[in-house]
């Protein structure tokens, strides 16, 4: 035994040696692995915190940017409002639109006159049939669509009208209101009405680039009547719905906006009979669309953009000159 001690052999001493060692490494690789995993673990943890307050910070930065724009676009059309109400030489009845300077950015704003578009309380179907169908639809959709905007208008019958049907049978159902529309949106829940036809769309142009195709709410409002329209801002449907011959449209769209009483007379020239429906710029309610971005740093202009809009009516009173906002659109 003496032997098997002094030459390691396989003794129990020799064996307990052996176990010890190898006991000995096992936890050292252990706990190697663990420091690995655990390093590993928060390396994923730190990332993700990384990438989470970075996107917050990006949102953050959005939203901030988003509501200076905000109100940018909103002290655009303030400052409109009280050029339109001083006159000459800040504003003139031809023109379409302000742009302003701010020390943060830039602003555009519209200034579409209601007098430019069709009464939707007032048209009679035959009207709103011609400029459905100068936006695009059939003539039998067009005529479908028509009567159903008249319909809804109308007090209701003594029974139900198969438009009633039709929208009591959709989920949810609802009751039309038969009575004078509040506001143009009320349209799209109007049997035939889209979103496409609401808004209008886009259509690719001769450079590749995306042209805005007006839509029925550029063409018809609840504050106007059944004309005579703006020569210089009655959208290109209307003028077709009137009878003004679509190469002639072009012309006058390309001609507008007319200044002098010259370039008046000559644009209703153009127009031919159709002429007797359109007018100079009148009127005292005016849609102000103002779109605003920011300026950067190095002085270009910021990618986002913002558009409100809001529905003024101007007149003058015993003390000066006033206005009332009718609407209001984010």
């Amino acid at each position: 035994m003496r032997n098997d001690l002094k030459d390691g052999g396989a003794g129990p001493l020799a064996c307990c040696r052996r176990s010890r060692r190898h006991l000995s490494r096992a936890p050292r690789g252990s706990a190697l692995l663990a420091v690995l995993w655990l390093s590993a673990a928060l390396s994923a943890i730190a990332f993700s915190v990384a990438t989470t307050v970075r996107g917050e910070l990006d949102r953050a930065s959005t939203l901030a940017e988003g509501t200076r724009t905000h109100y940018l676009a909103t002290g655009a059309i303030d400052r409109a409002i009280l050029h339109m109400l001083w006159g000459a030489p800040y504003w003139e009845g031809w023109m379409p639109e302000f742009r302003f300077s701010f020390p943060g950015g830039e602003a555009v704003v519209e200034i579409i006159p209601e007098a430019a578009k069709l009464g939707l309380n007032h048209a009679p179907p035959e009207m709103l049939a011609a400029l459905l169908a100068a936006l695009g639809e059939p003539q039998a959709r067009a005529r479908e669509i028509a009567d159903a905007i008249a319909d809804w208008r109308t007090p209701a019958p003594a029974g139900f009208s198969h438009f009633d049907q039709h929208y009591l049978s959709l989920v949810p159902s609802f009751r039309p209101r038969h009575a004078s529309f509040e506001q143009e949106e009320e349209l799209l829940l109007v049997k035939g009405v889209t979103t496409d036809l609401f808004y209008g769309g886009y259509r690719p142009g001769p450079d590749n680039r995306l042209l805005p195709i007006g839509g029925l709410r550029d063409c018809v409002s609840v504050f106007s009547g059944a004309g005579p329209f703006d020569m210089n801002s009655t959208p290109p449907a209307l003028l077709a719905a009137i009878g003004v011959p679509a190469g002639v449209v072009d012309r006058i769209v390309a001609a507008r906006p007319a200044r002098t009483s010259e370039q008046f007379q000559a644009l209703r020239e153009i127009a031919g009979p159709a002429a007797a429906r359109l007018g100079a710029p009148a009127g005292t309610i005016y849609t102000l669309r103002a779109t605003a971005w920011l300026r950067l740093p190095d002085g270009k202009p910021a990618d986002l953009r913002r558009t409100v809009s809001a529905t003024v009516k101007l007149w003058r009173g015993e003390n000066g000159f006033h206005y009332q906002t009718l609407r209001w659109r984010e």
